[in-house]
């Protein structure tokens, strides 16, 4: 073939290619696009809250507290050995003196043995060279000697002992069994935790109080305590109040104890905790205490990174919005609104992580 014709068919077929690249690039480029907008334009779940004035109940002030018990008694070995057993399990009742675990204590009975043979032996010395010491048979120096012998044997005896009675781990106090942390054919270490005992015949209610309520909170403050999971409602007492504020939320960690003979509350529990003070509110006539401010959620408020605050609004459209706003004294787990929302606005208190400005939500 001429190289000239064959040069032409090569260009006619570069020409082709390129033709049919410049066709489908359009295509490529519009279902690409045509994706990225069917993403976009997915909406983001989010669970939101209708703004309106705050009310608490005529008692007081609430706040969401958390059970715990009132004392933790963390046991354990004093030695090390293999665990052969353990007696309880988590969430039993157990008195004080009863078997938790056992040690494997074949070397401790064998090395209590052998120094039981010991200490008969001197035993036996002693009598028989207490015979010599009393006919003047022996000097002074050979009879302390012999005594400071059976002395040391009577010493490892004793030593022995406890260490095959150490073999058991015995309750310290009475109480539930909080949490197992070895099980059988596991090696015990010396103050290793084998079980923790809690004591929950009284429990504390743990709640966080902002700076500014602490004022009315006092030692016998009265308050009630709710308990959705059991369904029961309880009588607080006494109260102890923190010295240490949280440096991030400025709140205050205040225990209220309650009796729990029936050990029906357990830690971990969620509580209502209600504050019997009333301080700061006004009666609107229907039985609840107003003070005519809005409020919201205090994760729902976000800070942007000049410091200024906004929370995400929801528009009829359902769509989310920056407004910005200025908050006054929080109460419990909630804020005061001051200026930026009105009444009715809905906010976004759960799924604000993933919006941006004029993102399509759903509800």
């Amino acid at each position: 073939m001429h190289p000239k014709m064959k040069k032409t068919k090569n260009e006619s077929i570069k020409m082709k290619t390129k033709g049919t690249f410049c066709l489908l690039l359009p295509l490529l480029m519009m279902a690409c696009g045509q994706k990225a907008e069917q993403q976009e334009k997915q909406p983001t779940r989010v669970v939101v809250e209708q703004v309106s004035a705050s009310a608490g109940t005529a008692t007081g002030k609430e706040y969401v507290g958390i059970v715990e018990e009132n004392q933790a008694t963390i046991v354990s070995y004093t030695s090390m050995g293999t665990l052969k057993r353990v007696c309880v399990s988590e969430g039993q009742a157990v008195g004080r003196g009863q078997l938790l675990a056992e040690l494997d204590d074949t070397q401790a009975r064998n090395m209590l043995a052998t120094t039981e043979a010991q200490s008969r032996q001197a035993e036996d010395a002693l009598q028989r060279y207490k015979l010599l010491h009393d006919e003047g048979s022996m000097t002074e120096a050979q009879w302390v000697e012999v005594q400071s012998k059976v002395d040391q044997a009577r010493s490892q005896l004793a030593m022995a002992q406890r260490n095959v009675a150490d073999c058991q781990l015995i309750a310290p106090v009475g109480g539930i069994i909080g949490k197992r942390y070895l099980a059988a054919g596991e090696t015990a270490l010396p103050s290793q935790p084998v079980v923790s005992i809690l004591d929950i015949s009284t429990v504390k209610v743990k709640i966080a109080v902002p700076e500014a309520e602490m004022k009315s909170i006092g030692a016998s403050t009265p308050s009630t305590i709710s308990v959705e999971a059991i369904g029961r409602d309880y009588q607080g007492g006494l109260i102890e109040k923190g010295v240490q504020a949280d440096a991030l939320t400025h709140t205050y960690d205040v225990r209220v104890r309650v009796n729990n003979p029936g050990r029906e509350l357990l830690p971990g529990m969620v509580a209502k905790v209600t504050m019997k003070n009333g301080q700061g509110t006004r009666d609107n006539g229907q039985g609840t205490m107003d003070n005519g401010r809005l409020t919201v959620p205090l994760t729902a408020v976000q800070r942007r990174a000049d410091g200024s605050l906004f929370v995400w609004t929801v528009t009829n459209d359902n769509t989310a919005h920056r407004v910005g706003v200025t908050i006054g004294e929080a109460t419990g787990n909630r804020v005061q609104v001051l200026l930026g929302l009105t009444e009715g606005q809905r906010i976004v208190t759960e799924g604000y992580q993933k919006l941006s400005e004029g993102t399509k939500v759903v509800l």
